[in-house]
Order: C-alpha cells, then sequence, then structure tokens
C-alpha cells in the first residue's frame, strides 16, 4: 500500500476532518485533564508493550480497547476521544505510509470512541457509573460498545471500497459480527475499570482489571506466535520447490492469490478465505518428492515420467497431512488435478465428488499456468487465458470457480510473472495446435 490511490487519501483526509471536529470541546464542559492524561498515557503504554519485541505481536483486535471504552465511561466524548489520540500516533507501524496509517488509526479510534461517549451520556450511563449501578450500567454501556463497533466497521469497510475497490455488499459483509463479540469483552473490562474509578480505592483499583487482561491476551498472542511459525514452515516447504523447479519460481505464491480472488469473489469468510490462500501456496509441495531431472527436462515427458510427476498430489498430501491448521487445505492439495469428468488424476473423481477447495485451486494453477512465461511455453493474454477456463468448464473445471476467476481478473486485473531464470537459453515445448488443456505442459507442471 506504498502508492496509496488519491481517492483513499481523500477518504482519510475526511476522516481525520471529522476526528478533529469530534475534539473540539463544548462549551462550559469542565474537562477532568489528570484523567485524560493518565488514561491517554496508559493506553500509549499498552500500545508500545503490544508492538514490542518481547511481545513480538500485536493483537488483531486492537490491544488495549478496555482504555478506550473505559474512558467513554468516564469522560466526556471530546476528552474520551483525545485518549486514543497519543498511542495511535506513537504506535509502530510496519508497512508504508506510516504517517497515513498513524492518521488513519487515530482519526478510526477518535471517532469510535467520541459515538461511544456520546450514546453513553445520551442513556445516562455516566450516572449508573458512578453509583456502581451495575446492571443498570450494562444497558448503557452496552449500547456505547455497539456504537463503537459499528462506526469501526463502517470505517473498515469504507476503506476497502475505496482503496482496494471491494463491491460495498461485500466490503462490509461480516465485520460487525467478527469484531463484536470480542469487543463486547473489552467493554466489559471497560465498565469494571470505569466503576472501580469511582471507589474508595480510586483509579489505582481501575489499574488491576487490565491484569487478567493481559494475561489473557499474552495467550492469544502466543497462539499468533505458533501460528506464526507454521507460515514460515510453509514458506520454507514453498521456497525449497522453487529452488528444485526453477522454472515455476513464483507459481505456488501466485496460485495462492489466485485462489484467495476466487475465494473471496464467492464470499467465504475470511478463516477460509486464507485457507485457501494456503491450499494455493502448498499445492505443488509433493513435487520435492519427484527427480529433478524430470522437474528440469526440455523434452516431452515418457508416459513412465509422467506417471511418476502424476504422484506429487500424494507426496504432497503426505507432507501437509500433519498440519492441523490447513483444514481443508490438505485436501485440495491432495486432489487439485482431479477434472469434473473423472479424467484427472490421483483417484479420477467426479463432480461433487472434488472436494470444493480443490476445485477452487485447480482453477487458480491452470490460470497461473496459462498466463505465466516458462521455458517450456509462452505466457499467453489474460482474456485468452480466460476464455479457455470458460470453454473447459463443466469438463475439466468447476464453472462456478472459473466465473468467480473471471469476475475478479475483471475487476482487479493479473499481473503475470517470467518464472523462468534462463527462458532464452532453452527450447520451447509448444502444444499442439487444438490440443486440450489437460495436455498443456503448464497444466502438470
Amino acid at each position: 500500500m506504498e502508492a496509496v490511490p488519491a481517492r483513499a487519501r481523500v477518504y482519510i483526509a475526511c476522516a481525520a476532518l471529522a476526528a478533529l471536529l469530534c475534539l473540539l470541546p463544548p462549551p462550559g464542559v469542565r474537562t477532568p485533564w489528570w484523567a485524560v492524561a493518565l488514561l491517554a498515557a496508559l493506553y500509549a503504554g499498552c500500545e508500545r508493550v503490544a508492538r514490542s519485541r518481547f511481545v513480538g505481536i500485536s493483537h488483531p483486535a486492537g490491544t488495549f480497547y478496555p482504555v478506550l471504552l473505559a474512558g467513554a465511561f468516564l469522560l466526556p466524548a471530546p476528552a474520551a476521544a483525545l485518549v486514543a489520540v497519543p498511542g495511535a500516533l506513537l504506535s509502530q507501524v510496519a508497512r508504508r505510509p506510516v504517517a497515513l496509517r498513524r492518521i488513519w488509526r487515530a482519526a478510526q479510534l477518535v471517532l469510535g470512541v467520541w459515538a461511544a461517549a456520546t450514546v453513553h451520556r445520551l442513556l445516562g450511563g455516566p450516572d449508573a457509573v458512578a453509583a456502581a449501578d451495575v446492571p443498570y450500567a450494562l444497558g448503557p454501556a452496552g449500547a456505547a460498545v455497539l456504537a463503537f463497533c459499528l462506526v469501526l466497521a463502517l470505517l473498515d469497510g469504507g476503506i476497502l471500497a475505496v482503496a482496494e475497490r471491494v463491491p460495498v455488499r461485500r466490503a462490509w459483509r461480516g465485520l460487525v459480527a467478527r469484531s463484536l463479540a470480542p469487543i463486547a469483552v473489552h467493554g466489559l473490562a471497560g465498565l469494571m475499570m470505569a466503576v472501580l474509578w469511582h471507589s474508595p480505592y480510586g483509579p489505582v483499583s481501575a489499574l488491576l482489571v487490565l491484569l487478567p487482561m493481559c494475561v489473557s491476551w499474552w495467550a492469544f498472542a502466543q497462539y499468533h506466535r505458533e501460528r506464526a511459525a507454521h507460515q514460515a514452515t510453509i514458506r520454507a516447504l514453498v521456497q525449497a520447490v522453487d529452488i528444485k523447479d526453477g522454472y515455476t519460481r513464483g507459481h505456488s505464491e501466485r496460485v495462492g492469490q489466485a485462489s484467495m480472488m476466487i475465494a473471496r469473489e464467492l464470499g467465504m469468510a475470511d478463516e477460509r478465505v486464507e485457507v485457501l490462500r494456503f491450499a494455493g501456496i502448498l499445492h505443488d509441495v509433493g513435487k520435492l518428492g519427484v527427480p529433478t531431472r524430470l522437474l528440469r527436462k526440455n523434452g516431452p515427458l515418457t508416459p513412465e515420467e509422467r506417471r511418476v510427476i502424476e504422484l506429487h498430489p500424494e507426496y504432497g498430501h503426505e507432507m501437509v497431512r500433519g498440519i492441523g491448521f490447513l483444514g481443508e487445505a490438505r485436501a485440495a492439495v491432495l486432489h487439485h488435478h482431479e477434472r469434473l469428468d473423472g479424467s484427472g488424476y490421483p483417484y479420477g473423481l467426479v463432480g461433487r465428488q472434488i472436494p470444493e477447495s480443490a476445485r477452487v485451486v485447480a482453477v487458480a494453477d491452470a490460470f497461473d499456468a496459462m498466463t505465466s512465461t516458462r521455458s517450456y511455453s509462452r505466457a499467453r493474454p489474460v482474456a485468452v487465458a480466460l476464455a479457455e477456463l470458460e470453454r473447459c468448464a463443466g469438463s475439466h473445471f468447476d464453472p462456478v470457480m472459473v466465473a468467480a476467476l473471471v469476475e475478479a481478473v475483471g475487476r482487479t486485473g493479473w499481473h503475470p510473472a517470467v518464472t523462468a531464470d534462463d527462458e532464452e537459453t532453452r527450447p520451447a515445448r509448444v502444444p499442439p495446435p487444438g490440443a486440450p488443456l489437460s495436455s498443456r505442459p503448464g497444466a502438470h507442471r
């Protein structure tokens, strides 16, 4: 996202301007600046710790929303919104442009906290918090959390639609449902902080609420660290395949990208989209078990050599079947060369017998094979490759998956890459005129 589209910059500028307006204090409202400073310092410190090397990973759902929501329950709306600014502007950002991402994060949080504090005050929440009337305070606090969640989801969906041209109907799909539960837990912790803040023990007792939140967050971070280690293992396997089969370097990553495009076009949940990306990346890992001389052979393959190469899906399945988090990606590794008419391998499955994940990867694999320049075949134009997929839909490929890829590529485009190191020095193997897609070398290698 280093080259941010102009429309996205305008969108972020509008959000930042709205956030600045939310920070303007209304006349006659007394602001407890010491509380604002304390909560802002606490939030900023928590953000720094969360992104430190010691922790090693940032929390994907907002590290310390309890502090922000406690501010929304305790302070006037502009003051509560101000709590988020230092932490957002000083947070570590891994991707460029750093300044723009920090401004965007700050604008999001300011608008979300301002909305939460406004809703909470309109429903009489501050009086219930001050009186420690917890049952009554749950209603205004719940409404405030919902407002906070809705604002963040609205802004997130908007930036997806504007910056990445995701269809509006799909940009907001599932955002509220996925974030409401964790934010509700953070809201409950924030409410406990606010109630204890008014207790005889004061703000110090409120800070004790963060201890169990820190423990649960740390456990969640360790889970993500383990997942990151698994992904590093996957990358190592893919790099090994790329080194062994230099003709198709980068092919696995592109198949993963195309598989993800198909899954998103079909409206699959983000978790499943990620699994299908892994399926595309790992679909050829079984080539590690195929002799290198066959993978790098310039001439046509003999029937015996082709049978050896056709064992690679089973080799790959054996390699990944013990990686639990891959889920249905393992079935895609095994069955991505099956065809709807039963002429594929390794088991000759027909139609819906082929797992859906394998049908997705099969289309992505064939598409990248046709649009990539290799030592044995020249890249075809994207339109020609899509037309070929449509021609083979119903016999070799699932028509639903083909239609999804055509739609996704038509909207976002596709940029094929040269994957051979020395394409000018090796003879090309050209399929005979009119040969079906299954006989083209790109479909099998």
